[in-house]
């Protein structure tokens, strides 16, 4: 007995509790910024009517999908000033998503595709395969800014620099290496920023005056549509069904940033989020949002 109790001691020496020490530098290399129990899960119902993709969110559709919660601080998780809420819907061609966005004051400048967006008040979208993701990012104006990103673990073991237009070189291709969380454990990233979503739809409605802050505004909405058939890039990793199959799951990000901030106390960094990442940096896929897609007809329920 004396000799076995020895021995679970010596082995305890080497083995590191998971959770121990969560806050020692090395294991910001290993564990996401954020609380794997606090991410959201979501199920996205599959719709027999399709939306028409006008940012106007006023058919039966979006008035009955079940809505996300308010959006919280992205970094505190912490209540935010105005609120943001997201939506999203599927059938067998697309993939949809929407926003609600209160905006008191209506405000853009970019006009430029593929302009920096988030320089912009905007609400942003990220999908995440097994090898990358997308970002999406669109302002009141309706101006969009996309970017298709692989890990570079991944890029050439999944020989995606042999896909026409996605070799290093192509579509405005460059190294990334994460905004506020520059210690991701899968290392760099390649960023293809000229890169488009073939047959992508996205259309903003407002609900006031943009750029003039001599009255008031109540908000603005935005409708995505998203064909499967653009997103197969990112399914080649996993070879994910197109479109998903009942009860599947893929992470999703959703969030909101703002040129202004909170007045203080308030410790607003200007960035809101359905899933909050516990770092000011949105490419964080693991802690995206728990996407659920389910066959049950949202007209129906």
């Amino acid at each position: 007995m004396k000799n076995y109790l020895w021995i679970l001691a010596v082995l305890l020496l080497f083995v590191r509790i998971p959770g121990a020490n969560a806050s020692s530098p090395e294991d910001t290399l290993t564990h996401p910024p954020c609380v794997e129990e606090e991410i959201p899960h979501y199920v996205a119902n599959r719709t027999a009517t399709k939306p028409q993709i006008d940012g106007r969110l006023d058919e039966y559709v979006w008035q009955n999908a079940p809505r996300s919660p308010r959006f919280r601080d992205l970094i505190s998780g912490m209540e935010t000033i105005h609120d943001t809420r997201a939506a999203v819907l599927w059938d067998d061609e697309y993939l949809y998503i929407a926003y609600w966005i209160e905006e008191p004051d209506l405000q853009a400048t970019l006009t430029e595709r593929d302009a920096p967006i988030y320089q912009n008040n905007d609400v942003e979208f990220f999908i995440a395969g097994s090898d990358g993701y997308y970002e999406f990012e669109i302002n009141s104006f309706g101006t969009i800014y996309e970017v298709l990103f692989f890990w570079d673990d991944a890029y050439k073991a999944g020989r995606y620099d042999t896909i026409e237009g996605l070799a290093v070189g192509q579509a405005g291709s460059k190294p990334f290496y994460g905004v506020g969380y520059k210690d991701h454990p899968r290392g760099p990233r390649t960023g293809f920023f000229k890169w488009d979503f073939p047959g992508l739809q996205s259309a903003v409605y407002l609900d006031g005056t943009i750029n003039d802050s001599s009255d008031r505004d109540r908000g603005w909405t935005v409708e995505l549509a998203l064909p499967w058939e653009g997103l197969a890039v990112l399914a080649m990793g996993d070879r994910r069904s197109l479109p998903p199959k009942d009860h599947d799951v893929w992470r999703m990000d959703f969030s909101r940033f703002n040129q202004y901030k909170e007045a203080p106390p308030s410790d607003d960094p200007g960035g809101w989020a359905w899933s909050p990442h516990g770092t000011w940096d949105s490419h964080v896929p693991e802690c995206f949002t728990y996407i659920h897609f389910s066959l049950d007809d949202v007209v129906i329920q």
